[in-house]
Parts: C-alpha cells; sequence; structure tokens
C-alpha cells in the first residue's frame, strides 16, 4: 500500500504558478529597494475604477538627492491624500518605515479634527497653495505638531490630480513660542510693578510738592497790592497753571495704578476710564459691562483694562471717531472684551509698527498682553465702519476656583 503524504495547499500549486509568484516576490522586493534608494519615477496605484499610473515628476537623481537632505517632510499625494512618495525625514517623523508610509494614506497620520480641516482645505486649494497647523500621530502614539504646506503640482497633460506637500516639525517653534510667552509675562509683571513705584512717588512726592506750591502761590495772589495789576495778574496765572499741572499729575499717577481698579473690580476701572477719557475728549462713549462673580484673576483684570486704556489711547490719537462702544461678557470660561468705534480705519497687516513716530507700539503691546495670559486679540478694520478690537482670554470655572479656594484653606488650616 502507497503511503500519500498530506501537502498544504500551497504546495499543490503547479510549477510554472510557482514561478509566476517568485517573479512577482522578486518584483515587490526590487520595487521597494528602489523606493527606499529614491530610484522610482512612477507608481501604480490600483483602485476599484482599476489601475492608475502616477509619474513622480522631477524625479531626477538631483531633485531625489535634494528632497532627501531636507531637513522637513516631503510628500507627493493623490487627490484622495495616498502618498505616491515620501522622504525619510517623514518617515522619522511619524516613526514608520518608509516602505509602510508609501502608498498608504496621509490621513492615517492625523486626529479626526485635523482630517476634516484638511478636507476642507483641499476643496479650496488653489495654484498658489495653503498652510495649515496639524498634531501629526506618530505610529508609536505619539503626537508632533506640525505645519504643513500644500500645493497642486503641474499636471503636464494628465487629467490627474497630484498635490505636493511639505510637513514641518513646529516642535522648537512651539517651544520658543512658550519661553516668549513666560517671557513677555515676566516683563509685563515688572512693567506693572515699576508702574506701581512710580505712581506711588508722584502721588507721595511730586503731589505733595506741588499742592504745596499751590498753596504759596495762592498766598502771593492774596498777599500782591491791588495797585500792581501786572504783577497780580502773572501770580494768578501762575497760581491757575501750577492747578492744572497738580491735576495732570494726579491723572498720570491714576492711569499708572488706578486704585479703583484694586479695590472695586474690574467693570468699576472701566467704568472710570471710560468716564475720564469721554469727560477729557468729548467722544461718546457707551458702555455694556457685565458683573462677575467672583472677581475675574488680577492678571486678566490688569491686561483688560490696560488693553482698554491702549484701545481708547489710538481712538483719541488716530481715529477721529464721534463715539466708542465697549462690550464685556463672559461665555462658559472665555471672557470677552470688544472695543469698537466709529472713526477712520487703517489696515492692522500693514500697520507702521516699527516706524519711529507713527506709532503701532500699542497694537503689538495689546497682542502680547492677551498672549500673556493666555488669550487672543483680534483687529478688525473696515473703510466707513471704523475699527474693532476683540480679546479673549480663558479664565477658570467657578467650580475650579472654589476648588482651589477649599485646598488653600485647607492647606493652611
Amino acid at each position: 500500500m502507497k503511503t500519500i503524504r498530506a501537502q498544504h495547499p500551497c504546495r499543490l500549486k503547479p510549477s510554472s504558478e510557482l514561478a509566476g509568484l517568485r517573479a512577482r516576490l522578486a518584483e515587490a522586493e526590487e520595487t521597494l529597494r528602489a523606493i527606499r534608494s529614491g530610484e522610482v519615477d512612477a507608481m501604480m496605484n490600483t483602485e476599484k475604477k482599476g489601475r492608475q499610473v502616477f509619474t513622480l515628476e522631477g524625479a531626477g537623481h538631483a531633485y531625489r538627492m535634494l528632497i532627501e537632505s531636507m531637513n522637513e517632510g516631503a510628500l507627493t499625494l493623490t487627490a484622495d491624500k495616498t502618498m505616491l512618495y515620501a522622504n525619510q525625514c517623514f518617515a522619522k517623523m511619524v516613526k514608520c518605515p518608509l516602505e509602510q508610509v508609501i502608498g498608504s494614506s496621509f490621513r492615517r497620520f492625523l486626529c479626526v479634527e485635523d482630517r476634516a480641516t484638511l478636507r476642507s482645505l483641499m476643496k479650496r486649494l488653489r495654484q498658489s497653495g495653503s498652510k495649515i497647523m496639524v498634531l501629526l500621530k506618530a505610529c508609536d502614539g505619539s503626537q508632533m505638531p506640525a505645519q504643513i504646506s500644500v500645493r497642486p503640482l503641474a499636471r503636464n497633460g494628465s487629467k490627474r490630480t497630484t498635490i505636493g506637500m511639505v510637513v514641518t516639525d513646529m516642535t522648537e517653534a512651539r517651544r520658543n513660542e512658550e519661553k516668549l510667552r513666560v517671557l513677555t509675562h515676566r516683563v509685563v509683571q515688572v512693567q506693572e510693578l515699576e508702574r506701581e513705584r512710580v505712581a506711588l512717588e508722584l502721588h507721595d512726592t511730586i503731589t505733595q510738592m506741588l499742592c504745596g506750591v499751590l498753596v504759596r502761590s495762592q498766598v502771593l495772589v492774596d498777599n500782591l497790592p491791588a495797585r500792581n495789576e501786572s504783577a497780580k495778574a502773572e501770580a494768578v496765572e501762575l497760581h491757575a497753571i501750577i492747578g492744572k499741572t497738580v491735576k495732570e499729575v494726579e491723572r498720570i499717577s491714576h492711569n499708572l495704578r488706578p486704585s479703583v481698579l484694586d479695590h472695586l473690580g474690574l467693570v468699576a476701572g472701566l467704568h472710570d476710564a471710560c468716564k475720564e477719557f469721554a469727560s477729557r475728549t468729548g467722544v461718546i462713549v457707551k458702555m455694556v459691562c457685565m458683573e462677575f462673580t467672583p472677581r475675574l484673576p488680577v492678571d486678566t483684570e490688569l491686561t483688560l483694562y490696560r488693553i482698554l486704556q491702549e484701545a481708547l489711547q489710538n481712538v483719541e490719537k488716530h481715529a477721529r471717531a464721534t463715539q466708542v462702544t465697549v462690550c464685556l461678557t463672559k461665555q462658559e470660561n472665555v471672557v470677552q472684551m470688544t472695543v469698537h468705534d466709529d472713526g477712520i480705519s487703517f489696515d492692522p497687516n500693514h500697520h507702521p509698527v516699527r516706524q519711529k513716530g507713527k506709532g503701532g507700539f500699542g497694537l503689538l503691546g495689546m497682542r502680547e498682553r492677551a498672549i500673556s495670559v493666555g488669550g487672543s486679540l483680534k483687529i478688525e478694520s473696515v473703510p466707513r465702519t471704523g475699527t474693532k478690537i476683540e480679546v479673549r482670554i480663558p479664565v477658570p470655572s467657578t467650580a475650579a476656583v472654589a476648588a482651589g479656594l477649599a485646598r488653600k484653606l485647607k492647606s493652611e488650616g
């Protein structure tokens, strides 16, 4: 009796078919080798509609060497975001072997929100290209902030759209931004301490001395004989000038460190600043302000107050406005303040922030102040509509503040 040993199904294939499989395997290995070395000039993508061949334009050796030497990720994608080409730098960014990157979808390296953002960008993509910020998901689960620049590539007669993409690692830039934010916050703190010191010096020293001079000038006016009209008139004028100087020094001291902000809170401070501005300039100021219970953090109150001060100063110097509207509201955990004037407009993107004597540092300072407390500042200026400054600053929720206070009381107890 002849014994027949059972064989694996693949061993039952004819030798010709096995030879074909070996040839295809060798071809696949050669393709992977060519991809790794950058020798690929075209790729065939099998889809439901059939096989499509995509030519990788500019695939000359010198061009490939340049792309591979870049410190940024370089990709060529189809319209459905299949990666036809990627350099080694991008593979290192996503911590994935290059042969597993090429041919897969770029969407696998994005979160759901960034996929939607990229999809929207691709729909409105034009020849000029666009840039967006995303979080790149690596194969090991880590994330990396990145900027992607997208641009359609020339078709050269082909009906198929290919897209060029450059991916830039923004980790160091984000780290530098955070350092700059901390430094800016520290500068603002030092600036406020210096303002407080100068305000105290003005109030306790200069103002007191000026008040003494004011009293002595009044005594001089009273003691001058009536027959000496010219001298008496000069003394009266001197008394009036000293009186105005005292008021101006008091105003400067008050603006440097407003006591009403410390004692009565943000809304009272904003009302005080608007009232002083309106009485001094004649510009009508309308206010719509919410009261906050509990009070906002000290840094947030001071930031909003300083931004309003600077905005009103810009209105006085440049806007030629007749009315200003100030609105302070809170939605969920974000405080928003808008300052809208009906004056002449300007282009915020081309404002002369670096030309001496033409202003602009105020706008920069307002934005830096907002950023220093984790907020943002937006400026809109439209002809015949005026300028609107919008500040948004996140604040802790009431529950978080209460929990923090409870922890503090417990630690002190």
